[in-house]
């Protein structure tokens, strides 16, 4: 052997020895990044994966293949809610104590609940604790309560702003998709704001002036909307209402507007017939953000196939919440499963996304809540609409589909059978690529 095939087979061997070092890197930083949504869960978070281990009952390379996925993957929420402080007791107690009105108090426990995260170190800990375990890099956040006067909406927008300019070493407001990305490369999370309705000026003088605001909120960071809630506005009908009777030459007038500004329309919770027209005249992508398959269960919350086949059509997603009632059955992370089989087997794995509905509640909630007296009984809400059921949640299920549960998502999905590929898509991947879309020539 000359010097010269010396010399090339060391080369070769050396080469050969460097990837299979690099090899071994990336799987020791993989399986580094998966242990992270494993270690150190306080007792809350790791009871609720107890129980969803215990449904699933994944194989070790199953789980470890799903946990390193998951980690490695921009994981996108359609449609959640970051997770939930405890109240200060305290401060509630003087509040009802001195006579605060029932619209005051419902106020400074959803303020307390969604921004005690950036000025309490207890809670600032159960919030960075359950970002961690979830491994989700972005939320889709209700950041609008539900109703179309400005005012109301813009409550939960500013809650979450603020939170946002004071923790944005940790989790900041995405404004576009690239945004998502950059935090998931840094390691960080971040929120995409959508608003529970289409903020409206309600003088109706003309329609350019009633629709004035979409642009408005827009520029104030909101992505999606939600077209109509339980009840009938100026839109469509909502889903609770029994007449179905869809969306209104004002609600066609408001779909174009959001194409044109770079809004989302969701059909979450609109009718049948409004979420089908809403996708039939939609030039961009229109989404359940946090639904269910009615085929397996026809819920007020579900959507039937002709519905999920308009929102294909255009682009869009349904996304699978996490609520037991809706699903239906057993109601825990199988049937979770069994809804998101249905849309990617029906209508392929592009068009389905996870929209939890759920949060993580820290677990000084209900030692600060005993603190508060007792107020007497409020009258129902006018948006509530719900029917009648004997449908009965099982702590379990609600455990099993917990929101910090999404690595078992992920791993439920590699159970199934799913390519790395298309368990991307299902669990972000759509939904960036809807965002993108809407954004693209708005």
């Amino acid at each position: 052997m000359d010097r010269r095939t010396d010399r090339r087979t060391f080369l070769q061997a050396t080469a050969t020895a460097a990837a299979l070092t690099q090899v071994s890197v990336n799987a020791q930083t993989k399986s580094d990044a998966a242990s992270r949504l494993t270690e150190n869960l306080n007792p809350t978070i790791q009871h609720a994966r107890e129980v969803a281990l215990g449904i699933l009952k994944p194989s070790a390379r199953d789980l470890q293949h799903g946990l390193e996925l998951h980690a490695d993957s921009v994981v996108f929420d359609s449609y959640g809610f970051a997770p939930r402080a405890a109240i200060d007791g305290d401060v509630m107690k003087a509040l009802v104590e001195t006579g605060g009105s029932p619209a005051e108090i419902k106020d400074l426990r959803e303020d307390m609940s969604m921004t005690r995260c950036a000025t309490n170190d207890a809670e600032r800990s159960e919030f960075e604790s359950a970002w961690r375990a979830s491994g989700v890099t972005c939320i889709f956040q209700n950041a609008g309560e539900e109703g179309q006067a400005p005012t109301r909406l813009i409550k939960r927008l500013a809650r979450f702003t603020y939170v946002t300019d004071l923790m944005k070493d940790f989790v900041s407001k995405a404004v576009v998709p690239g945004d998502i990305e950059a935090a998931k490369q840094a390691g960080k999370h971040c929120l995409y704001l959508t608003g529970n309705g289409v903020p409206l000026a309600q003088e109706w003088r003309t329609v350019p002036e009633e629709l004035g605001y979409v642009r408005i909120f827009f520029q104030l960071g909101i992505r999606m909307m939600h077209l109509t809630y339980q009840r009938r506005n100026m839109i469509g009908d909502g889903c609770g209402e029994k007449s179905n009777s869809g969306l209104s030459d004002f609600g066609r007038s408001a779909v174009a507007e959001m194409n044109r500004v770079g809004i989302i329309p969701d059909c979450a919770h609109s009718g049948w017939q409004t979420s089908l027209e809403a996708a039939q005249v939609s030039a961009k992508p229109v989404v359940a953000s946090h639904t269910t398959c009615a085929a397996i269960h026809p819920h007020i919350r579900s959507k039937p196939d002709e519905v999920l086949k308009a929102i294909v059509d255009s682009g869009g997603y349904a996304g699978i919440c996490c609520i037991p009632r809706y699903l239906r059955g057993d109601g825990n992370i199988s049937t979770l499963l069994d809804h998101i089989d249905y849309v990617a087997k029906k209508f392929g794995s592009d068009h389905v996304a996870i929209g939890t509905d759920v949060a993580y509640t820290s677990q000084n909630a209900a030692a600060e809540q005993k603190k508060v007296p007792r107020t007497g009984k409020s009258r129902e809400e006018f948006r509530s609409l719900w029917p009648n059921d004997d449908y009965k949640t099982t702590p379990d299920a609600s455990h099993s589909i917990a929101w910090t549960n999404w690595p078992l998502y992920t791993v439920g999905l590699v159970q199934r059978g799913y390519s790395d590929d298309d368990i991307r898509k299902i669990i972000g991947g759509n939904v960036m690529r809807v965002a993108q879309e809407t954004l693209a020539t708005a």
